[in-house]
């Protein structure tokens, strides 16, 4: 048991790294693509890379049986717009250098999540996890009425896109991949059309003439899917409750990356805010700790 949970910790940390550290280095380096193509293609790539796994592990049981049920299918489709907001809003940070803000977004999601599983799930809530979300809204206040100019949209967007993201999935309680690649099955008609529209009219960089080009790109398909494998395992291992603490490698790296490697300005006001947020983390994560 100890070996498993062990096994999950790392599972778990290495894709919250991932996403963090390898996620942003090579969305940020293939952005010059622009970041409309880029999501086109993180969506074509990402369902190419599904259907070889569902195949490869043998799931295809799993995803004919979620296919005949509507409601499944319904909530899968509302989950599928709330990816595609969340990856073409995060590769959209990234590209125009906003990863500390898009890091924003990863630090208050977790919280926000605990908010919505109280409104919609009637989950209880103690003291500590009351005072968190006060401290995400404290922050948020604050950003508007000192300076709406520093408030972090496209980090407030991936949070509340992410959180509703994963209170849809927890509805219908469906295998984390197989339900992905539904998702990604009713993107895939809007890329495809997409991603014509741009080769028509020559703005494409994805061109057969140059497959070292073609390869990079396709990577965004494995860059998405990896990360995710590693991180459900560890979940499955060591329980949510780790695992959430864990993943704040994420918007951890991502903001080291922003402000120490990019170069990202970061202002005195954005720097209150966060702190206010980092406390709220603190509070969370010691909290998690000891109920789990």
């Amino acid at each position: 048991m100890n070996k498993n949970f062990n096994k999950g910790l790392l599972s778990a940390g290495f894709g919250s790294f991932w996403w963090g550290f390898f996620g942003v280095i090579y969305f940020k380096y293939i952005s010059f693509i622009g970041h409309i193509e880029l999501v086109i293609h993180r969506c074509l790539w990402t369902t190419f890379t599904l259907v070889i796994t569902t195949f490869l592990f043998s799931k295809g049981d799993i995803f004919l049986d979620i296919v005949k049920q509507k409601k499944k299918l319904f909530y899968l489709f509302i989950s599928g717009f709330l990816i595609f907001i969340n990856w073409g809003v995060w590769i959209y940070a990234i590209a125009t250098n906003r990863i500390i803000d898009a890091s924003f977004g990863y630090f208050i999601m977790p919280i926000l999540s605990v908010m919505l599983g109280y409104i919609f799930f009637k989950e209880v809530l103690n003291k500590k996890r009351i005072f968190s979300i006060s401290l995400v809204v404290v922050s948020i206040l604050y950003l508007i009425i000192v300076s709406f100019k520093s408030l972090p949209l496209v980090g407030i967007i991936v949070a509340l896109s992410w959180s509703f993201y994963n209170l849809v999935r927890k509805k219908i309680n469906v295998d984390t991949d197989v339900g992905l690649l539904i998702e990604s099955l009713f993107i895939l008609p809007f890329a495809l059309i997409s991603f014509y529209i741009i080769a028509r009219n020559g703005f494409n960089d994805f061109q057969i003439s140059n497959p070292s080009m073609m390869l990079l790109i396709f990577l965004a398909g494995p860059m998405t899917v990896i990360p995710l494998f590693l991180y459900v395992r560890g979940v499955e291992l060591c329980g949510l409750g780790p695992s959430g603490m864990i993943f704040y490698i994420t918007p951890t790296f991502q903001f080291l990356l922003g402000y120490f490697y990019y170069n990202e300005p970061f202002s005195f006001v954005k720097l209150v805010s966060f702190i206010f947020i980092w406390i709220a983390v603190i509070i969370y994560l010691k909290d998690l700790h000891e109920t789990n």
